[in-house]
């Protein structure tokens, strides 16, 4: 049973999101998600100015005369929100740690779901696919996915995107939106091991990668001998933070590997979002939506 604390800090995230939803995205998001495809109706027959390429062959051949097929745009869509568990999720340097903000951003793509009455679904995952809950509409549901993000606990504390992402192609059998929340850390996160199963994923759904980082991870302070933690294998390793040559490598490689990252999504034509635990993320998403919106049109 949830104690009253969670379940105010459900209703506060429930509260905030919901309002976001109705002054800033309530017209976005349905003009940046457009239907994902066709319904087959009936067969007519073919009239002057019909698109050929819609014709019936086999009952044109059966009735002597052409005949074209009748669709119906599919206007429900799906969307999944595939949520990164691993333990560099409990990080967080400044106003949150960094799974309270996946709870918030998620909350507020469900919503902006269900009030287009789209179904949402949840997958977590860390080495392992830890918990899956089917697309469902309405408040009630993703009032239960906002509070599985908050209060789950993992069984693994690894990462291995891969996994999920196979998982997700296996069991998606219609185009679906998926929302990649993730820092994207890790071994599994290495771009040549990432490229092909992302860029499948790319191709099959509308995929949006949003990654979530810390301002601590880009440089690390002044501090002298300090004891950092691998909070994914439990590694530890001591640093000496005056040595100025050690601060500008790891600053170095903390770039290269955003540098990498960015590459690699643009490479495969795919939409990201960057945020920090520090900031507010809906000038960001606003403008994701805003741009994204404008390139559909």
């Amino acid at each position: 049973m949830l104690s009253k604390e969670f379940l105010k800090k459900i209703r506060q995230v429930e509260i905030r999101t919901k309002k976001l939803v109705n002054t800033m995205f309530a017209g976005e998001y349905k003009s940046t998600f457009k239907g994902t495809g066709v319904e087959f109706l009936d067969v007519r027959e073919y009239l002057s100015g019909d698109d050929v390429r819609t014709i019936d062959w086999k009952v044109t051949a059966r009735m002597g005369r052409p005949y074209v097929k009748k669709f119906a745009e599919d206007r429900e869509l799906t969307v999944i929100l595939c949520v990164d568990a691993s333990g560099s999720g409990q990080f967080g340097t400044r106003k949150q740690f960094r799974i309270e903000q996946a709870a918030e951003i998620a909350a507020t793509l469900a919503f902006s779901a269900v009030r287009n009455n789209d179904k949402v679904g949840l997958l977590f995952f860390t080495d392992r696919v830890e918990k899956y809950i089917p697309p469902k509409k309405g408040r009630f549901h993703v009032l239960r996915l906002i509070r599985d993000i908050l209060y789950f606990h993992p069984e693994s504390k690894g990462t291995d995107p891969v996994l999920a992402l196979e998982f997700l192609m296996h069991i998606l059998k219609r185009r679906a939106i998926v929302f990649f929340i993730s820092d994207f850390l890790g071994q599994g996160f290495d771009t040549d091991t990432l490229r092909i199963p992302i860029g499948v994923m790319s191709r099959r759904h509308d995929f949006v990668a949003i990654t979530i980082a810390d301002p601590a991870e880009e440089r690390l302070p002044r501090l002298g001998l300090i004891e950092l933690e691998d909070a994914e294998t439990g590694e530890t390793i001591t640093l000496d933070t005056y040595d100025r040559r050690l601060l500008n490598e790891y600053s170095a490689h903390q770039l290269e590997r955003k540098d990498s990252r960015r590459r690699l999504l643009k490479s495969l034509g795919i939409d990201s979002i960057e945020l920090l635990t520090a900031d507010d993320f809906t000038p960001k998403l606003h403008k994701f939506f805003q741009e994204r919106a404008r390139r559909y049109r």
